[in-house]
């Protein structure tokens, strides 16, 4: 594997938040019987024509300022001509020669700790289109059935160039895209329901020689079908090549049953599918002043905030990155900090990423649905920052708060009187009455045992049932028995 080079590219299809298709005026909600959400133009019946859905344009322009692409000023709808039967017209309405965006970028950070490394991924163009229609072979014995209801769902279909070179960097540029579209609020990016689809090339050459034969690795849904799918389609390349077989431009579905790729059909050029300009569609035309107002609306994007919580709050690369996954919890992040106080910056980034996802996870609850609000877990923050309770106390109360047994960390602070006791002349008292009692460990410790120093500690504080300082406790271990 070490003598070759890897090369992937990726096509996405983001499906756009519209209420209605791009051609036509037709419901695009998810999951209605078959049928029943496609109209007498997305089914083609004679002497129809397609009107372009003014919000699908918008959505187009949102993404090309996103990725700092340039949102073209004219662009020109062709038909892409192929016989499949859930596509009646017996072509599809796409971009071809003059797409909608062209170029643009996205920076992904791939790894983690030491190894972790940022890249950018250029973006070849962004097309609009409509998605075809769907068969349907489980429920039909030895036939198919056809739903037209998604036929006319407005697509946005988003290029890269072919500059990564690994199945980790593939799924981290998917990761960053699909947070990206999500964030500018084009498409729902719900990858179950087929919102969200990417299409992998991928080819593998000798350093220095001539990019490789690329097979398309089609419709992948998930992120680890994603990854899967190129780390064996990788390794499929390489053993064939070694054995001396030849790669055939192919269009391969991924099996997540057996972990395999199997080829679907050789691969078509562009010149197969008689791309010609739609003669139903007028070019369509965006002006500057609408591209202008488009930008105004945009919200901070994800890396303009990545970099200001690095600069206001001080957190590193991976947690300003983890941290502004998605909006939501970057909002959730930016008012737990406001009601912390700003000083407290990083121990709320470690609540949010570390106690609060792994309570979420656990009990299979959206962000949204938390039930600790970010007010609250910023009021538990404050409270640990100003010494009122230990960490290990502030788990409690967090497990109170999310229990609903208070409306805040100071009202369960004071039901359950966990208030920390930090007047180190109580302190002292109490680690006296300790090292009377346990005379045996301090011999131990003087004998030059380190664990009894920590088992002292854990005795003292036994006897404040927890609320003593930490800190302090060992301090005034050390002084008592120094």
């Amino acid at each position: 594997m070490n003598n070759w080079e890897v090369v992937i590219g990726i096509e996405t299809h983001a499906q756009l938040s519209t209420q209605s298709k791009i051609f036509s005026g037709a419901s695009t909600a998810f999951g209605a019987a078959p049928n029943t959400q496609a109209c007498a133009v997305d089914l083609a019946l004679p002497g129809v024509l397609p009107v372009l859905n003014r919000g699908a344009v918008e959505c187009a322009i949102r993404f090309g300022l996103a990725i700092g692409a340039e949102v073209a000023p004219k662009s020109v709808f062709a038909r892409k001509n192929y016989f499949y039967p859930d596509l009646p017209k017996g072509y599809q309405i796409s971009q071809f020669e003059l797409p909608v965006v062209v170029g643009g970028n996205v920076t992904i950070q791939v790894g983690q700790g030491d190894k972790a490394y940022e890249k950018t991924v250029r973006l070849t163009r962004a097309h609009l289109e409509e998605d075809a229609g769907k068969s349907l072979h489980e429920d039909f014995h030895g036939k198919s059935g056809i739903d037209l209801n998604r036929a006319g769902t407005p697509l946005l279909e988003i290029v890269t160039e072919p500059d990564m070179s690994s199945s980790a960097e593939a799924v981290a540029y998917a990761r960053a895209l699909h947070a990206l579209v999500r964030w500018i609020g084009i498409c729902d990016g719900n990858m179950q329901e087929g919102s969200f689809r990417c299409d992998a090339n991928v080819s593998v050459r000798r350093p220095g020689e001539p990019l490789g034969t690329r097979r398309e690795i089609k419709n992948l849904n998930s992120f680890r079908f994603l990854q899967q799918a190129i780390d064996y389609e990788i390794r499929w390349q390489i053993e064939t090549l070694e054995d001396g077989g030849k790669i055939q431009q192919a269009t391969v579905l991924f099996d997540p049953d057996t972990g395999e790729t199997r080829v679907m059909r050789t691969k078509e050029d562009a010149h197969d599918y008689r791309y010609f300009p739609d003669p139903d569609l007028l070019p369509l035309m965006i002006s500057r002043d609408w591209v202008e107002r488009t930008r105004a609306a945009l919200p901070e994007l994800p890396a303009a905030k990545k970099q200001r919580f690095m600069a206001d709050y001080g957190l590193s690369a991976y947690d300003a990155t983890a941290l502004t996954a998605s909006l939501e919890l970057a909002d959730f992040y930016e008012a737990t900090v406001a009601a912390a106080g700003k000083t407290a910056a990083k121990p709320c980034a470690n609540w949010v990423m570390v106690d609060l996802a792994a309570r979420l996870n656990k009990d299979e609850k959206e962000l949204a649905a938390s039930p600790v609000s970010a007010a609250q877990l910023g009021g538990l923050v404050a409270r640990i920052a100003d010494n009122t309770i230990s960490n290990n106390i502030a788990k409690k109360v967090f497990d109170a708060l999310w229990n609903g047994e208070g409306a805040s960390a100071d009202e369960i602070i004071e039901k359950q009187g966990l208030k920390q006791i930090t007047d180190s002349g109580a302190i002292e008292t109490l680690i006296d009455e300790v090292l009377a009692a346990n005379a045996a460990m301090v011999a131990e410790f003087k004998a030059g045992k380190e664990k009894a120093f920590n088992a002292l500690v854990g005795q003292a504080m036994k006897a404040t049932k927890g609320k003593a300082n930490p800190q302090q406790v060992n301090e005034l271990l050390k002084k008592k028995l120094a």
